[in-house]
């Protein structure tokens, strides 16, 4: 039986092709990208510790053989960081058996007026597994029409893979899809996305498992929006994390003055007052 680590180290090697690290082409073979002998000779590992840990029966690589992992693959900074979150669920320390502990939706005082502070910026209080937990009302006045805060625990991820509305309102809806799936492995805690996992698969299928296995990091470029009152905006994102609460703040700055005069539009009809928290 595989393991995340496993997966994503053979993900990467059969995206890989030989000439993009300046490796001779052996010619044909069964499957793409590397071989397993090409990446073992540049990790300096055995190709049966290669083969072990890509099978899942090795699940405890150390610190330098991961690095050595990331040099072969020639992996970039945020996709070695996905490399060592991986080692860490498959070798147990993100896992546990008693079920998944409440994910935190409190958002502290300092960060709601931190958030306060954003007006009349469009901001939001998030964490990986989409719950948006306090918000500026220059995004509720963004999201107003397009169903994204309805209900008493809104959620992006469950929005974009379950909401038709969603792929009207996001044009790369593909590119929202991958990061929403992505971020599931970053947290908070790996029982808590197994959970969300678990919850959205029957409804979401096969669009969103597809995406939770193929370990792509996204690129996250501008977000660009169809929205049903204000036409075609182009937001840029800052994030700010929260560690201790296994939160982020996440920033939408327009990204061209049509898009800012479309959000001065917008926040000027909406009905929504300022920051408002679910908690």
């Amino acid at each position: 039986m595989g393991t995340p680590l496993g997966d994503f180290v053979r993900i990467k090697r059969d995206s890989v092709q030989p000439e993009q690290l300046g490796l001779p082409d052996h010619g044909r073979r069964r499957s793409p990208g590397l071989r397993r002998s090409d990446v073992a000779a540049r990790a300096g590992i055995s190709v049966e510790y290669l083969t072990r840990i890509e099978q899942g029966r090795d699940r405890n690589p150390s610190v330098a053989v991961l690095h050595a992992l990331g040099d072969a693959l020639a992996l970039n900074t945020a996709e070695r960081e996905h490399l060592r979150y991986l080692a860490k669920v498959t070798g147990g320390e993100c896992t546990g058996h008693l079920g998944p502990e409440p994910v935190r939706r409190h958002v502290r005082p300092s960060v709601r007026e931190t958030l306060g502070l954003l007006e009349p910026g469009i901001a939001v209080v998030t964490n990986r597994l989409g719950d948006l937990l306090a918000w500026t009302g220059a995004y509720a006045a963004v999201a107003d029409g397009t169903g994204l805060l309805e209900g008493d625990a809104p959620n992006l991820t469950r929005y974009v893979f379950t909401d038709p509305r969603a792929k009207r309102l996001f044009p790369d809806w593909d590119d929202v899809a991958d990061e929403q799936a992505f971020d599931l492995w970053l947290g908070p805690r790996a029982e808590n996305a197994e959970w969300l996992a678990a919850e959205l698969t029957p409804a979401a299928g096969p669009e969103f498992t597809r995406r939770l296995n193929s370990h792509v990091v996204p690129a996250r470029g501008v977000l660009r929006l169809d929205h049903p009152a204000g036409g075609a905006l182009r937001l840029r994102r800052q994030t700010l994390d929260l560690p201790d609460d296994a939160q982020q703040v996440l920033v939408l700055l327009p990204a061209d003055e049509e898009t800012a005069r479309a959000v001065d539009r917008l926040r000027d009809r909406s009905r929504h007052g300022g920051l408002r928290a679910i908690s």
